[in-house]
């Protein structure tokens, strides 16, 4: 397949290119009147501008902007029924903490996932992961940890194995047993329970995660739980500073984690600790605007000379949208990051932050055709702009067409 007449083909990356950090952030290779061709493997063959070569497929951009799917690192899109008489809560004033106290929160969720079968446990999943698809997320990372016993967080797991076997979007699998104290355990009993679970979850999962925060798991719980995981091949990924400075970003450049997500509440020291490491520093500023808490830092990340990924923690307590679209503009909006640095964010340092950077977020020769076609006269800056406005004309997930052509 070969797309023409691209009035602006963003994203462009060299090979090796694995992640953008400080300055480097504010820049993306782009090609004015270009063309793209795509092999019948569904990878980017090439891409130019000037002549374009013969394919047996031919698609007119008549002046769209081609771009790489967005790529979100941190999700909780398997999850059962909906939470929106907490919605009402925190409308009266109770905060997250208070609701999760009360019962609520996590725990609720694990209620409804119990009581739901592993068929409609799916069935309620795909709905969702269909909706972002069709938003242009061409990579996504999917965690458990509303199962909160070993029974029911395999059934998430055996869940996200079945959604990655049946789309054309890159799936990866997170273990995150760590998310809540399961009911009828005590602390140390359920740490022990999660480190239990390892060997099996293993056998479905790519990461394992802890939620390192303020009345959740303590530095010396979350390292218990990320030395199993690495013993059972499972690389770390980890929730940090959501509610408090709770030391887990420090801990989580200590054992290698590939990312540290939330980071709504940091300081210089957790600028200090990421400066040299290999952890991606990963924000996620739907939380920030459904709960009221404070956006994180990212500007402050970038002029220090880190990278930033960006991701919308698509769950149903405290982040029910999965758009990243909306991710990108609030980097901007709320976050002050410029239109470039917010692209780099939900796409090539976001495919990093789940370990899929050799085969998303960019355009790049040999990587998936994961790519977003927009109306004419779209850029980065509008779509940042008018966060609102209908952009899509069609999408390309390893060179399949997802949806029909519009407009």
């Amino acid at each position: 397949m070969i797309i023409k007449n691209i009035g602006l083909l963003a994203g462009i990356q060299p090979e090796g290119v694995k992640r953008l950090q400080g300055e480097e952030m504010s820049q993306t290779g782009t090609l004015q009147n270009a063309w793209l061709l795509v092999d019948d493997k569904g990878r980017i063959a090439d891409f130019g501008v000037g002549r374009e070569p013969e394919a047996t497929s031919v698609v007119d951009a008549r002046g769209g902007m081609l771009m790489p799917a967005f790529c979100d690192s941190h999700t909780h899109i398997v999850y059962a029924g909906s939470r929106d008489g907490e919605f009402l809560d925190k409308l009266s004033g109770l905060s997250y903490e208070e609701i999760a106290a009360r019962g609520g929160g996590i725990l609720n969720s694990s209620d409804l996932l119990h009581n739901t079968s592993e068929d409609e446990l799916f069935r309620q999943s795909m709905v969702r992961v269909n909706e972002v698809m069709a938003k242009g997320t061409g990579c996504i990372e999917i965690k458990s940890g509303y199962g909160l016993n070993p029974e029911d967080e395999l059934k998430m797991l055996r869940v996200i194995k079945r959604i990655k076997e049946s789309v054309t979007a890159v799936v990866r699998s997170t273990f995150l047993g760590a998310h809540a104290i399961g009911r009828n355990y005590t602390h140390d009993g359920y740490v022990q329970a999660v480190i239990d679970m390892m060997p099996k979850a293993a056998e479905y999962a790519d990461f394992v995660d802890v939620f390192c925060d303020k009345g959740f798991f303590t530095v010396e719980d979350t390292a218990r739980i990320l030395e199993a995981g690495k013993r059972c091949g499972l690389r770390p990924k980890i929730h940090a500073n959501e509610l408090a400075v709770s030391g887990g970003v420090q801990v989580g450049v200590e054992y290698g984690t590939l990312s540290v997500d939330h980071l709504e509440q940091t300081t210089d020291a957790e600028i200090e600790a990421l400066l040299g490491s290999s952890t991606m520093p990963t924000m996620l500023p739907g939380s920030s605007f459904f709960l009221g808490l404070p956006y994180g830092r990212a500007k402050a990340f970038v002029d220090a000379g880190l990278g930033v990924a960006l991701a919308s923690d698509y769950n149903p307590g405290s982040s029910p949208c999965g758009d990243m679209r909306f991710v990108m503009a609030q980097g901007c909006i709320k976050m002050r990051l410029t239109p470039v640095q917010a692209f780099n964010a939900v796409t090539l340092n976001a495919a990093y932050a789940m370990g899929t950077g050799d085969i998303c977020g960019s355009v790049t020769r040999g990587k998936l055709a994961n790519l977003i076609l927009t109306l004419p006269g779209w850029d980065l800056t509008k779509i940042c702009y008018m966060y609102q406005t209908p952009f899509i004309r069609q999408i390309w997930y390893g060179g399949n067409t997802f949806m029909p052509e519009k407009g």
